[in-house]
């Protein structure tokens, strides 16, 4: 494992390049957590993203310690199978019974029993190079399912003219860490690694694009917690899901109920003079 790819002196640069930009991704979700700890709630959040990610994370540490010359995989993956844990046990202490029960059994049959499956399966059905390939292009698959989720908000945002639940940096930064995982799959010769991520430099492209395109777009409304869901279950990342803490629009809500009071007030005023009316006639 402490064989490094020295045939390729700009893997290296990549490979540092990929853990500091993914280490960066990886922490994305911690300001939704201090939210969590700090109203003892999970609120609409949902748990899904995390096992992905956690998921995501210990296939390609497997695949990585399997070729036994990937130490730039190994380190990023470990760091993840680690925040991504800590992720879920925040998370299972403070959601409901509803959502730790469904939390729990998702870990335990997707994370525990799939993953101990694959493990099966690859060590007693093939051997050598052709576990390795048969690994890697599950990864692949795997990846590209994950990929696959952003077209969701690609929707939401077309119908809604609001990227306001889309940050721009976020969506920068894994588009970024596409790019450059892309190229150290290509200078170590892992297309493996390097093929997810041409669909995910593609996705970030068009997130950016959209974001360019609606970020001055008239908005029309929709509910700040069905966004906050999607938003949850779509971002896109670098063979991860990481979700946003969206915060709704509180003013806007503020100036409805205000609208709305107005409104109460003048149907009130209006039955009063009637009734005036009425009596004089009277």
């Amino acid at each position: 494992m402490a064989v490094m790819n020295m045939q390729h002196p700009l893997a290296f640069t990549f490979g540092i390049l990929g853990n500091i930009i993914s280490f960066m991704v990886y922490l994305a979700p911690v300001p939704t957590f201090i939210r969590i700890l700090r109203k003892k709630s999970t609120e609409d959040f949902q748990s899904l993203p995390y096992l992905v990610a956690l998921f995501s994370s210990m296939l390609w540490l497997y695949y990585a310690m399997l070729k036994n010359d990937e130490i730039l995989l190994v380190t990023i993956n470990s760091f993840g199978c680690v925040i991504e844990t800590i992720y879920i046990a925040i998370y299972i202490a403070y959601a409901t019974r509803e959502s730790r029960v469904s939390t729990i059994k998702l870990l335990v049959s997707m994370n525990m029993g799939l993953f101990s499956l694959i493990i099966l399966l690859t060590h007693f059905l093939a051997s050598g190079s052709t576990r390795v390939k048969a690994l890697g292009w599950l990864c692949v698959a795997f990846s590209v399912c994950v990929f696959a989720a952003p077209l969701n908000i690609v929707k939401q945002i077309i119908r809604t003219k609001s990227v306001e639940f889309m940050p721009f940096t976020l969506s920068f930064f894994l588009t970024l860490s596409a790019v450059v995982w892309f190229a150290y799959g290509l200078f170590i010769k892992d297309m493996c690694v390097a093929l997810p991520n041409i669909l995910g430099f593609v996705l970030g492209l068009l997130q950016m694009l959209l974001y360019g395109i609606y970020r001055n777009a008239e908005k029309k409304k929709m509910p700040a917690e069905n966004l906050k869901s999607i938003v949850i279950l779509s971002t896109l990342g670098a063979s991860e899901v990481h979700p946003v803490d969206a915060q709704p629009d509180v003013s806007a809500a503020e100036h409805d109920q205000t609208e709305e009071s107005k409104e109460n007030e003048k149907s009130t005023g209006a039955s009063h003079d009637d009734l005036q009316s009425n009596e004089c006639a009277v």
